[in-house]
């Protein structure tokens, strides 16, 4: 196996489980790997430290799988580590309320670059490492063996997999290609999910138990829903009894099956109404049309996709959060969230706070929201913490 020498003074990261090694903690590699080959890391005094997956490409160099030297990392390993992701999920699943989730979430699952998300009786994947892609084809045969589902779908059409030297693919890859809308279930709502041409892999199942949280403060209501894609915040809103629920997306065919999904769960159409547009646009014109709300989501995609976009990620934020606290009755409820990894809870509440200064409203944190347990956060990997949001009274 080939072997990659850890500069001295670069242990720590690697001792403390953490499944990233960065180009410059290498100093060198003894033979030619293939991108996506394992390789065995070591440190400058020649002793063993980690099992990882090497990519030349990418700033990533390493991607650390397994930190027992005596362990294989062959078909077995790759099988054992799906089996122990899709099973710690039996629980979402048991009350039959809902039939979708994360099964596979990267690091998280020691699986680094693999989603895997269940609609239903289809999976829909990301794969974002070589890596994985090199080793694809055991994975699917697992989770066929575990899981008999009609069919799976590769949505590995994220930018992020240039950075490993792979073209993006959306295609299917085991069964029968999924009909346009896959019917499944959330907290007893139904959702319509278009997996080849909906974002990400097809659905934000990471919202699910905060959609059904901000719910409980719906009724009576007057609730506008940003960034809604295919409405889960307004499906649940209207459900609670929300007096009305206005619906902003960019995206013609996340409004479409927005509707869809308000009929399919037999909601009041009249209680709707949905509005196709740039949400920071529209945020403005509600203001100078004088109209305010008493429940306002912000969830918008993700603004700082490194460290490097922080700071202009932090001043977007602000000026999004800080127009709807303008748009907002006396005591109402800004569920406002942020999904980029690089923006902490710190920063957000820090962002939040000069928001309602320069808004001239006084704000109270009530309520903090993050990611389900499906999305679990490795102790040694906090990075995989992406999702946070918070509850805020704007009084």
């Amino acid at each position: 196996m080939v072997e990659v020498i850890l500069k001295k003074g670069k242990e720590k990261a690697v001792l403390q489980r953490h499944p990233w090694v960065f180009s410059g903690a290498i100093e060198r590699v003894k033979g030619k790997p293939a991108n996506g080959d394992v390789v065995k890391l070591i440190d400058a005094q020649g002793r063993f430290m980690a099992y990882g997956f090497y990519n030349d490409q990418s700033r990533v160099a390493l991607r650390l799988l397994e930190w027992d030297e005596n362990t294989d990392i062959n078909d077995d390993w790759f099988r054992q580590k799906v089996a122990t992701a899709v099973e710690s999920r039996s629980f979402v699943l048991q009350s039959g309320q809902t039939n979708t989730c994360r099964l596979i979430f990267s690091e998280a699952d020691y699986l680094p670059g693999l989603i895997v998300d269940k609609y239903a009786d289809y999976l829909s994947l990301q794969i974002l490492t070589s890596g994985i892609q090199k080793n694809i084809s055991v994975i699917i045969d697992e989770l066929q063996r575990l899981l008999q589902p009609k069919g799976i779908y590769d949505k590995s059409d994220a930018s992020s997999r240039a950075h490993e030297g792979l073209e993006t693919t959306n295609e299917v890859l085991a069964g029968n290609p999924p009909p346009e809308l896959v019917e499944v279930k959330e907290n007893g709502l139904t959702y319509g999910i278009n997996i080849a041409e909906g974002q990400k892999s097809g659905f934000y199942c990471d919202q699910r138990d905060n959609r059904h949280i901000l719910a409980n403060h719906a009724a009576g209501k007057k609730v506008l829903d940003c960034f809604c894609y295919t409405g889960g915040f307004t499906l649940n809103s209207l459900q609670q009894g929300a007096a009305s629920v206005t619906s902003v997306d960019s995206s013609a065919l996340a409004i479409d099956t927005l509707k869809k999904n308000i009929a399919l769960n037999g909601l009041d159409e009249n209680k709707h109404r949905a509005v196709q547009s740039d949400v920071n646009k529209q945020l403005r014109r509600f203001k100078e049309e004088g109209e305010t709300f008493d429940i306002i989501v912000l969830d918008p995609p993700k603004y700082a996709p490194s460290r490097s976009a922080l700071d202009r990620a932090s001043r977007a934020y602000k000026d999004l959060n800080r127009i709807a606290m303008l748009l907002l009755n006396k005591g109402g409820l800004l569920a406002t969230y942020s999904c980029s990894g690089a923006m902490d809870i710190d920063t957000f509440k820090q962002v939040l706070a000069w928001a309602a200064l320069d808004a001239g409203k006084q704000v109270q944190f009530i309520y903090q929201f993050c990611q389900p347990e499906d999305h679990p956060v490795r102790a040694s990997f906090p990075e995989g913490e992406y999702l946070k949001g918070i509850l805020c009274r704007v009084i």
